[in-house]
């Protein structure tokens, strides 16, 4: 049996919109986490994926031994999972940057742009057409994106460093999608998720190193956000989206993504004192509506 036909079609069918939905909150809660521990951004990087190692090597077992796979095969790396860990480098390098030079919001904005890299390259790196409902979905989503924060990039022109950042983000991002989606074809998602965050954990680590004044937490506190960024963030949220890749196409499931500006700006409000305005509520709206268009349709 292949490694991505489990659970079943159906089975997978039910769970893998709800668990790139939860996986997409799972990210938009990281700024708060990054926020509050005490280390600098490429320290808290490395800690998101370093500190999620142990959870996701325990996972990648589990599901080889149900698979009936060997412990070796666990650590048998592909073209395409060494990509996603390289890219993977480059969105949190530029993104844990993001997080401290401009807002929760714009910088969860500019990172969720990653959507327009996927649909660009799903039909010419991998193969995937992109129907009119998704362009159409994807239109709508950056409207809303637009109205989530816009007001916030019109007023806080001190940002502009954050938002280039944001944007870089959005683009590695975008590559990290492509290429999970196609080691998706081969591959179970625990060992992707697991080997893909390894190459990431250990080019951060030297980034890091040459680059932090201090790597480890000084409080309690600071340990404790950056173990839930590991264990929530990443091993959460980015499992999830590796389970969904191997179920649905890379452009919706990029979409859904836009999720995590939602939740980003409804966790800034709860934690860290970020207003919600109007416009943001409606863009919030917009992107559920765009979502919801760009949904895959049932065959028959």
């Amino acid at each position: 049996m292949s490694a991505t036909s489990r659970p079943s079609p159906v089975s997978a069918a039910s769970l893998a919109i709800p668990g790139l939905v939860l996986g997409a909150m799972a990210m938009g809660i990281s700024p708060v986490f990054v926020r509050n521990a005490d280390v600098g951004p490429y320290a808290s990087a490395f800690w998101r994926v370093g500190g999620a190692l142990p959870v996701l090597l325990v996972w990648a077992m589990i599901e080889a031994r149900r698979s009936g796979a060997s412990f070796a095969s666990i650590w048998k790396m592909d073209g395409a999972i060494f990509a996603g860990g390289l890219l993977f480098i480059g969105d949190l390098f530029f993104w844990h940057l993001a997080i401290m030079k401009t807002t929760v919001a714009n910088a969860t904005f500019l990172a969720t742009m990653a959507p327009v890299w996927v649909v660009l390259g799903s039909g010419f790196f991998i193969g995937e057409k992109v129907g009119r409902h998704v362009i159409g979905g994807l239109a709508l989503c950056l409207v809303g994106a637009a109205f989530l924060i816009g007001m916030t990039l019109r007023v806080s022109p001190e940002h502009l460093l954050g938002d280039l950042y944001g944007i870089a983000t959005s683009f590695f991002f975008g590559g990290y999608f492509l290429a999970v989606r196609v080691a998706r074809r081969r591959s179970s998602a625990a060992k992707i998720t697991f080997l893909a965050t390894l190459i990431t954990a250990i080019g951060l680590l030297a980034v890091a190193l040459v680059l932090e004044p201090r790597i480890l937490p000084s409080t309690v506190e600071s340990a404790a956000s950056l173990a839930a960024l590991a264990l929530v963030s990443h091993s959460g949220g980015q499992g999830l989206l590796a389970f969904a890749l191997g179920h649905l196409p890379a452009a919706f499931s990029a979409l859904v993504i836009f999720l995590e500006a939602i939740a980003a700006a409804v966790f800034g409000w709860l934690f860290l004192g970020e207003a919600v305005s109007w416009a943001q509520a409606l863009g919030g709206a917009l992107i559920l509506g765009g979502i919801y268009i760009a949904r895959p349709k049932k065959e028959g």
